[in-house]
């Protein structure tokens, strides 16, 4: 369960009520200043010229607000929103399918588009382009191929791995955008607009509190604000307080920077198995019993940016913060290996 809670990739159980607190219009957007900013622009212009918003491009880790952003972006332009992930469209008649009927300045959004197959991404491009399709008719010999013609819309393409996003596909794209992790204020005003939908009452430090916890992602913000809701029910009159923060967070296995259980695991692994590094990425998640790509994708990310670990070119390497996050000693060795990186 604490896994689900922190992880912002692994969808939980109780996510169906994401829908109720998602924003309905951008200036109830909270965060990404730079991105809403830009965006208010291309929509008010977009909309008074009765034309499609240019094809959207969204970067950024799960959990951010990139599915949200674009349902926003078709309520501001009054359009239609269709919605799809790359890995339904399994063949270029799926897209050929939605694409046939949209209806004129439609918003269509496709999640994780890194993993479109090559056959749908080449239909895609002439679509993007030229609003069309092209339909192959007929086989062999007789085979010819017909352009249908679709309404102008807007695609708006997600991805957590835009590495992995082949270059013809975002030249197609005409505004980029890219997320960044939430600020612990930010975070704390998201969690106080969702206590108010979700009926229940939250002190200032608690929220701030459990925004510090939140990985700086408002899906495990709102995760955690559910489950602080939930001990609240039982045992302060339904007010989410510090105390109950604290002691939630506890019974959960959260700590104070957002870490969880296998997060601790791979910081003790390398300390206590591997004298604190360097060890190699397939090593280390053998030893915590995960594969390499969730411990790359997921975990040590969030464990680079808080400062715990460094990746060197000779492997993982712990930091001295992890050391005094864990409440550990550090050895005399990492200390003078420290001073000496600082002299030379």
């Amino acid at each position: 369960m604490t896994s689900t809670i922190v992880r912002p990739d692994i969808p939980a159980d109780d996510d169906m009520q994401e829908g109720s607190l998602r924003p309905q219009l951008i200036k109830e957007f909270l965060g990404q200043e730079g991105i809403k900013q830009n965006l208010s622009v291309f929509i008010e212009a977009a909309r008074d010229r009765q034309e499609p918003l240019d094809h959207l491009f969204l970067i950024g880790p799960p959990g951010l607000g990139k599915t949200t952003l674009a349902q926003i972006t078709a309520h501001e332009l009054g359009a239609d929103f269709k919605v799809t992930s790359a890995p339904a469209l399994e063949k270029p008649k799926d897209l050929a399918g939605i694409l046939s009927t949209i209806t004129p300045r439609t918003v269509f959004f496709i999640d994780e588009i890194h993993r479109l197959k090559p056959a749908i991404e080449e239909m895609l491009y002439i679509a993007m382009e030229d609003y069309e399709l092209d339909w192959i008719i007929g086989q062999g010999a007789a085979a010819r191929t017909v352009r249908i013609p679709i309404p102008k819309f807007t695609l708006v393409g997600a991805t957590t791995k835009a590495g992995m996003v082949s270059s013809p596909l975002i030249s197609r794209f005409g505004i980029i955008q890219r997320f960044n992790y939430y600020a612990h204020e930010e975070l704390a005003q998201i969690i106080k607009r969702s206590a108010t939908i979700l009926h229940v009452t939250v002190d200032d430090d608690a929220a701030l509190l459990m925004a510090q916890c939140s990985r700086g992602t408002p899906r495990v913000a709102n995760r955690i604000l559910r489950r602080m809701r939930d001990f609240a029910q039982l045992y302060s009159a339904g007010r989410i307080t510090i105390q109950i923060v604290n002691d939630g967070l506890k019974k959960l296995g959260i700590d104070s920077l957002g870490l969880e259980k296998y997060d601790r695991e791979i910081l003790l692994s390398i300390i206590q198995n591997f004298g604190g590094g360097p060890v190699g990425a397939d090593t280390l998640a053998i030893s915590i019993g995960e594969s390499i790509d969730t411990l790359e994708d997921y975990y040590e990310p969030y464990l680079i940016q808080c400062g715990l670990i460094q990746r060197t070119p000779r492997g993982r390497i712990v930091t001295e913060k992890a050391y005094q996050h864990l409440a550990l000693q550090v050895p005399k060795d990492k200390i003078n290996d420290a001073q000496n990186r600082l002299l030379f």
